[in-house]
């Protein structure tokens, strides 16, 4: 066990003892973060193509379609906006008015940068410099714009003073949109507790009310605020991209950082070996995700529900959690918790299939698909105290395997094509996990849409070859996902069945229809089974649908090119083959009762 070392001896806190120093600011200078030059240069080029896109948009409204709708019918919105005018909309106009007033603005920004920076136990300085750098650069841009257009304001009673500036863009408009739009990103990447939307609505809601006060009061046309609008969502898209997404400024170096509070100790402290579990009580925890303090407040809930002295045990990047898993039920586990995401959940599952060891998911990680589906809370405590209040029920796994792709299961979804790809690039920039949760995803949806369509063959539990392209092949076990959205409205955890959804737009038409029939929770229509395929659906070869939905037992799959494949969020390695089958009641879970 490593004895204590007086600090004198041990350097810098955090740095091991004997280690190289590391140079300090005072003596070397202030280090800027690798990948800062090449983040900044991106970062000003794609401002410069924002500022050259407002100003064409800009000088298109003010030239060729200035006699188009619908330009011709702005006169007539502020117009009615000046008509409804009241005494109580007027004061609630200027309210909302300086909500983007440039010194509001300046210091709504001044006060969440300082928050960022002192409040939290490590300063979030890259969550601070996103905010202000978006905000800044927002109002470079707008400056560019009304130096480039020129257009006059709204014929009609303005009930502010008119500024200089062009009335195009609305700049409390994308000033707003850059702070307020900024502060709920970060709101529902840091914030944890069931306040985490309702903060985030109110903020997404702050720049259109800021639009509406604008339109209402006379100083802007529709197409003004609309600008200012897209102007603050570019600025916020491209230094988040940069900052928070892609992840090329890297992060202060480890031994830079605090040192992680110590595990719970899985070692004799006589002997220096690993100790078998002594409690009855195994909580397998992925410690990216868990800190001290969480396991702290884990610790304190199987207490009082009776589940002394449970045993810690981390995951490692070599085996995510089904090594340490089958360990804990061959120690003697009657009880197995799992902190982490799916990825943490799917190797503990694969462990525990078919054994009759009850599993009570913690969820701590970025998607926690399964815990979402089956009505557990996602503040880990609170999850932990539900599942152990609940009663064990069955649920089924996923089997799965493939060329390069060794048998395993899966508790929630795999795929292949467009949602494995989607994963793949979300995988790759942990950093922007971290802290857009997942909204990381929708940022990798955007980056992964030129995925190339796919050909295959599917089988279904033995039926016939049935022949498709399509942009994503997506089986199973549940169906929503993070958003809200449900991917497959019939997938049941317990029915003994996977479902598929089978992807398939072509063109932007296509894409609608098939975001409309997700976004409404799919059709009433049941998946179809194998012993209720038709002749069309048989002879269909390369003219698909846009969606189609199927159900089965057994499914086949074989790509004609290698595709990018994952399993539970997790990319694995590509390949042409998979095959997936339903074990029904694999897995048995602790869940909330039924209507609690």
């Amino acid at each position: 066990m490593p004895t204590a070392v007086p600090e004198s001896a041990a350097g810098l806190p955090g740095e091991r003892p004997g280690a190289r120093p590391r140079a300090t600011g005072a003596a070397h200078g202030i280090s800027v973060p690798r990948g800062t030059g090449r983040a900044a240069a991106r970062i000003g080029a794609l401002t410069v193509c924002q500022t050259a896109l407002m100003v064409g948009i800009g000088l298109l409204i003010t030239g060729p379609a200035r006699g188009l709708w619908p330009m011709t019918v702005e006169d007539h919105v502020n117009e009615g906006f000046e008509r409804i005018r009241t005494g109580t909309l007027t004061a609630l106009s200027s309210v909302a008015s300086e909500a983007g007033n440039t010194l509001t603005v300046i210091t709504v920004t001044l006060l969440s940068c300082l928050g960022l920076i002192l409040l939290p136990r490590l300063p979030m300085w890259r969550q601070a410099i996103f905010l202000a750098l978006a905000v800044a650069l927002q109002s470079l841009v707008f400056l560019g714009i009304t130096v480039a257009v020129e257009r006059h304001r709204p014929d009609v009673d303005r009930l502010d003073a008119s500024p200089p500036t062009s009335s195009y863009t609305s700049g409390h408009t994308g000033a707003a949109t850059a702070v307020y739009a900024g502060l709920a990103v970060l709101v529902l990447s840091r914030m944890r507790g069931p306040w985490r939307k309702v903060v985030a609505g109110v903020l997404f809601l702050l720049p259109l009310l800021v639009a509406v006060a604008r339109l209402y009061r006379g100083m802007h046309h529709p197409t003004d605020v609309a600008g200012g609008l897209v102007n603050g969502s570019l600025s916020l898209l491209i230094v988040g991209r940069a900052l928070l997404a892609d992840g090329s400024v890297a992060a202060p170096p480890a031994a830079a950082r605090p040192l992680p509070a110590p595990a719970t100790p899985l070692s004799s402290p006589a002997s220096g070996h690993p100790e078998r579990p002594t409690g009855r009580t195994a909580v397998i925890f992925n410690p990216t995700v868990t800190d001290q303090a969480g396991r702290d407040a884990l610790r304190r809930v199987l207490e009082q529900h009776g589940h002394h002295a449970p045993v810690f045990i981390e995951t490692t990047a070599e085996d995510p959690g089904g090594g340490q898993t089958a360990e804990a039920v061959r120690d003697g586990a009657t009880l197995v918790v799992v902190c982490g995401g799916d990825g943490t959940l799917r190797a503990a599952a694969d462990a525990l299939a078919g054994s009759d060891v009850p599993l009570a998911m913690v969820p701590c990680g970025t998607g926690n698909l399964l815990a979402r589906n089956l009505g557990l809370p996602l503040a880990p405590a609170a999850a932990l105290d539900a599942a152990l209040r609940g009663t064990a029920r069955h649920i089924d796994l996923g089997r799965i395997e493939g060329d390069g792709l060794a048998a395993t299961h899966f508790a929630a979804m795999s795929g292949a094509g467009l949602d494995a790809a989607v994963m793949q690039r979300a995988n790759d920039h942990d950093r922007a996990k971290a802290v857009l949760g997942w909204l990381s995803y929708v940022l990798a949806v955007f980056g992964s849409l030129r995925t190339p369509r796919m050909e295959l063959t599917v089988r279904l539990d033995g039926g016939p070859a049935l022949r498709r392209t399509a942009r994503m092949v997506l089986v199973g076990n549940i169906g929503t996902v993070q958003g809200g959205i449900t991917l497959l409205p019939h997938a049941r955890p317990d029915d003994g069945l996977l479902d598929l959804l089978i992807l398939d737009p072509r063109g932007p038409g296509d894409w609608l229809r098939a975001v409309a029939t997700l976004v409404r929770g799919g059709t009433k229509t049941p998946p179809k089974t194998a012993d209720r395929l038709t002749a069309e659906d048989r002879d269909r070869d390369g003219d698909g649908v846009p969606v189609e939905f199927f159900a089965f037992r057994r499914a086949e799959f074989t790509f004609d090119s290698p595709q990018p494949r994952e399993l539970d969020g997790d990319p694995v390695a590509p390949g042409r083959r998979l095959t997936a089958q339903a074990w029904p009641g694999a897995l048995n879970v602790l869940l909330p009762e039924r209507g609690k």
